[in-house]
This record gives C-alpha cells, sequence and structure tokens, in this order.
C-alpha cells in the first residue's frame, strides 16, 4: 500500500499520495468519489496507475468530503472553486511547481478551470470522459436535465452503493466480473455516505466550465469513448472545438471508468503526449500452465433460454467457476462471455481445476470444454499473450462436451504423477506451426 499524505486546504486535509519518480509530475484529478487506497485493491485500476507512474510521478487525492479526506457538512459541500484550491493544494504539498493534469470526468473540470485561472501551475491537460457542463441547454443538449439529475441523487439516498447498477452504467464490459462489481461496492462506501453521495452528485450538477474553455493555454489530450452514456462523445468534441490547442482520440467501448475496457490504446496516447515517446509496458516472458473453457453449445442454449435467463445462468457459471480457480489457485486472465482463460503455476493443478469446473457447472444444467498447455507466455499487466496462448485455445476447441484436453508437453510433465491420460490423437492446430498429440485427461 502506498503512503497516504495530507495536505491542508484552508482548514481541511486532503488525503493524497505519490507514487514513481518519473521526470514530469502529473495528477490524477478524480472524478465523483475516490478512496485512495481503496483503489489500489482492484488490479486493472493498479495497473493502470503503475503504468502512469513509471514515466512520471504520479499524484492522486481525494476531493474534501470523499474517501479519506475530512467530511463536510452536506450544506457547505465545496463549489469548483474550492475544488481549484484543493488540487493547487495537494500540489504544493507534494512539492509539484507544474504539472501534468490528468482529468477524469468531474475531474475535468477541476482540471480545465486551474488551467485557465493558473496556467503556470499546468504545462498540459489530459481529460478522459470529462464534460463541460453538467445541465442540458440550447447549446449543450447533451448533458441530463435537471430533472434526471435530481432524480439520480435521489436515488443514491434511497440505494446507495448499488454496485450492480454502477458496472452497468459505467464499466459495462466488467458488469459480468463479480470480483470487480463486489470491490466497486466496496470502493462506494468507503468513499462516501449515501446523503454525501447524494449532495455531491447535486454538487457536480452546478459545474459550468464552458466559458473557460477558450482561456486554457496548455496543450491538451481528449480521450472519450464512443459508447459511453454518462459523457457523450459530442461533449468531447464541443470541448476540443472550444480549447486553444487540442487533439481529440475517439475510442471505441462503452466504459466510462478508464481503467474498465481496453486500456493500452489510452496508455500509449497518454505516455505520447506526456513524454513524447509511447514505449509500452515491456512483456515479461514466464512458464505457465493455460487453461481455457468454453461451454458447449452456448449460442443454442442462450436462443432457447431466452436473454434473461441466460444472463442468469452465466452469472452461476462464472461463480462456480471463479470458486474452482480459486482453490486450485488458478489466476483468471480474462472472461470470454461464456468461457474464461487461467493461468497455472502447476499443470497438476490446472487439471484439478479444469474436472472440478467439468463437474460443477454440469450441475447447472450445461457442459464446458478445457483445454489445457504448459509454455512460455508474455505477460503485460494482467494479460497473457503467445504461441503457448494459442495452442491452449486450439485444445480447448477440439475437446468435446465435459471432457479436458492436454497437449504432450502437459502429459510429460506429469510422467509418473498418478494421472491417466488418453491418446486423442494428432491433430494441426489452426496458426500453430507442426502437428501436435493431444490427451484426454481421466
Amino acid at each position: 500500500m502506498h503512503r497516504t499524505q495530507y495536505a491542508k486546504s484552508g482548514g481541511v486535509n486532503i488525503a493524497y499520495q505519490v507514487i514513481g519518480d518519473g521526470p514530469v509530475d502529473l495528477v490524477y484529478v478524480p472524478g465523483w468519489v475516490t478512496n485512495v487506497e481503496v483503489m489500489w485493491e482492484e488490479p486493472g485500476l493498479a495497473n493502470f496507475l503503475r503504468r502512469l507512474a513509471s514515466f512520471s510521478r504520479l499524484i492522486t487525492f481525494d476531493k474534501r468530503g470523499v474517501g479519506l479526506s475530512d467530511p463536510v457538512p452536506l450544506g457547505e459541500l465545496p463549489d469548483l472553486d474550492a475544488r481549484v484550491d484543493d488540487l493547487r493544494s495537494v500540489m504544493l504539498a507534494a512539492g509539484c511547481e507544474s504539472a501534468v493534469l490528468f482529468g477524469h470526468s468531474e475531474g475535468g473540470s477541476t482540471a480545465i478551470a486551474l488551467a485557465a485561472r493558473h496556467p503556470e501551475l499546468v504545462s498540459k491537460v489530459i481529460l478522459f470522459g470529462a464534460y463541460a457542463k453538467r445541465l442540458r441547454s440550447d447549446d449543450y443538449p447533451w448533458a441530463p436535465t435537471a430533472e434526471q439529475r435530481s432524480a439520480e441523487s435521489e436515488g443514491y439516498r434511497d440505494e446507495w452503493a448499488d454496485p450492480q447498477h454502477i458496472a452497468d452504467n459505467y464499466a459495462p464490459s466488467r458488469a459480468d466480473d463479480s470480483e470487480f462489481v463486489d470491490w466497486i461496492g466496496r470502493w462506494l462506501r468507503l468513499s462516501a455516505s449515501p446523503a454525501a453521495a447524494a449532495a455531491l452528485n447535486e454538487a457536480s450538477t452546478q459545474i459550468d466550465v464552458t466559458g473557460l474553455l477558450s482561456e486554457v493555454e496548455a496543450p491538451a489530450l481528449l480521450l472519450y469513448r464512443l459508447e459511453d452514456q454518462d459523457v457523450k462523445i459530442e461533449e468531447g468534441r464541443y470541448i476540443a472545438a472550444k480549447l486553444r490547442d487540442s487533439k481529440l482520440v475517439e475510442l471505441h467501448g462503452a466504459d466510462h471508468f478508464f481503467y474498465a475496457g481496453d486500456t493500452e490504446p489510452i496508455l500509449d496516447e497518454i505516455e505520447e503526449f506526456v513524454t513524447g515517446h509511447r514505449t509500452g509496458a515491456t512483456p515479461e516472458r514466464v512458464l505457465k500452465t493455460v487453461l481455457f473453457t468454453d461451454i458447449v453449445r452456448s449460442t443454442e442454449i442462450a436462443a432457447e433460454m431466452g436473454d434473461r435467463q441466460w444472463r442468469k445462468l452465466i452469472g452461476r457459471h462464472h461463480e462456480v467457476t471463479r470458486a474452482e480457480l480459486k482453490r486450485w489457485r488458478g489466476n483468471e486472465v480474462v472472461t470470454t462471455g461464456d468461457g474464461f482463460l487461467a493461468t497455472f503455476d502447476d499443470p497438476a493443478n490446472a487439471i484439478r481445476c479444469a474436472s472440478a469446473i467439468v463437474d460443477a457447472v454440469r450441475n447447472l444444467g450445461v457442459e464446458v470444454r478445457c483445454g489445457i498447455h504448459t509454455g512460455v507466455v508474455e505477460v503485460l499487466g494482467s494479460d497473457v499473450t503467445g504461441l503457448a496462448v494459442n495452442i491452449g485455445a486450439r485444445i480447448s476447441a477440439i475437446a468435446g462436451p465435459s471432457e479436458v484436453y492436454v497437449s504432450r508437453t502437459v502429459t510429460d510433465l506429469l510422467a509418473g504423477t498418478g494421472f491417466e491420460f488418453e491418446d486423442r490423437g494428432t491433430h494441426a492446430l489452426k496458426g500453430v506451426p507442426d502437428d501436435w498429440q493431444v490427451f484426454a485427461a481421466v
């Protein structure tokens, strides 16, 4: 865990952290609610921030009234001026004379305001999913109406910390990931109370930086996802047109959270904007056993069941699969909709886990096929790639219902350990050199 420190902003303590020691100061200006310690519990967010810290001195903080910063009376929630003062105080406490600001969502408005009012403190501005105002008008028709914002605030008072709702709307690519959804619930509860969340929502409704956009002198990089339903792509185009020096990058995807979905293009753009070049992360080459699982006849079953029942089935499938991965010390890499890719340090555990998954999902009325191979993979963040991964996927594709197929490499590694295998012939695996002997684990 990174050390949390406090900056004084007036009489309020603002929690902040400094990570990395790069040549450029980069300040992450967060959105609505945050907690600078709980955020490190989510691997996707943690990996994103570590990549930023690999080429910068990264500064993160909780706004007043949020997370580990001092609470404030609900009737005295900060306006944009107070947000700017808090950001300046954190920069001063961290020994930061000038910085690149990375503003997400509401944080983008704070970044714009500081850049316009104190250009000497801001060298560059990065915006992700940021808005210029939060209430609809004739010249800004993409924002919510006052009635919609009010209803949203009331909803938070009545049903705060509904993690599934937040995931569905702000990180739809991770909405079926139960561990991610559970983390969202914990993150929300430890970031703000129900009344504070509603009041913060009402305070952000008053934000309007449309009049400040033309005063921003610093170069700006704008990153927006085309299908984001919280902040529309049109808002990014509007802001880009008003700024003096801007580059707008339109990305595929619907996630409003920058650390969900495909993050590599975002990180590459930020690194190039900050440093002048993009190196990407260097993959680590390690020996791993890969396991692929896949529901047999998933398309036909989904059509027979209908969307609602299929979604419930997939949810249970994910739960039992993750339980077995945890039991056998497997590492979930990605969920492919109706299957999983996981890695193991021990091929024996991979076989035991696959067999357990076959039995567990059969109780749900479906069958899975599994493929296992051991080889060198390239690890980049939470992702794995390489020929070994392709081999595992191809072996899984030729397995039958409730079968666990493994490569000859796996059988050789487990020779004399008590495992039994049946020869299933030699196969040409698409995209893989040579023919491969495949076995069924008994």
